[in-house]
């Protein structure tokens, strides 16, 4: 279908977005969300973030993911989840951090917070499959901040052989989607990498958390 990160890779390894990403608001008040990629080897795609009100959900584990929810992980492609939760009159606002975070490495992300008290965010872990990152409507800080070590999650959309023909990214640069082929057909937590395929354990397998994310409301 597509093959999101293999022409961007050069230029978005050279161009991670570690300073704040600036939101929309007329009355100042949002919450900054910072992402932090805590494994050894893997990169997450870029990161959309959503505020919102409650009863707002990305996925329900132990349930098949969504078409949306299935692009992000299986690709990184955010844009049709971001338009899904743009219809949705209970969220508040979307943004999206950019570019491709490295291993260590944090990028902050801010939305607004007027009308809204709860945090959304996914993105895929590459190279993987179908592994995806996320908060799935955590009730944010009414004031201070609040950390959540975030594990990695599997969409269940497809099989995870390890093999770069199926993963894209910089790693293996290979297709994003594979839309003739089915994984376990719910969402659950990440086995990690084995090393069955083309991608070595020793490089990119972890042992969960994979992210700390911290919310904090803020007024500017």
């Amino acid at each position: 279908m597509m093959k999101l990160l293999t022409a961007l890779t050069a230029s978005l390894l050279l161009a991670v977005p570690l300073s704040s990403i600036q939101a929309r608001s007329d009355n100042g008040v949002m919450y900054e969300v910072t992402i932090t990629n805590l494994t050894r080897g893997s990169l997450f795609t870029p990161i959309l973030v959503a505020s919102h009100r409650s009863g707002v959900s990305l996925f329900a584990l132990g349930e098949p993911a969504s078409a949306e929810l299935a692009m992000v992980a299986e690709g990184g492609n955010v844009e049709p989840l971001a338009q899904a939760l743009r219809a949705d009159s209970r969220v508040v606002d979307v943004a999206n951090s950019g570019g491709l975070l490295e291993a260590g490495q944090s990028v902050t992300v801010q939305v607004i917070a007027q009308g809204a008290d709860h945090v959304s965010l996914a993105a895929m872990i590459v190279p993987t499959n179908d592994g995806f990152i996320a908060l799935n409507g955590v009730e944010a800080p009414r004031s201070g901040s609040e950390t959540h070590r975030v594990p990695g999650y599997d969409a269940g959309s497809e099989p995870n052989d390890e093999r770069c023909a199926s993963i894209p990214g910089p790693q293996c640069g290979g297709e994003g989607v594979s839309p003739s082929v089915s994984g376990e057909g719910f969402v659950h937590v990440h086995a990690g990498i084995h090393g069955i395929g083309d991608l070595k354990a020793e490089e990119y397998d972890w042992r969960n958390p994979v992210a700390a994310v911290t919310i904090k409301k803020t007024a500017r």
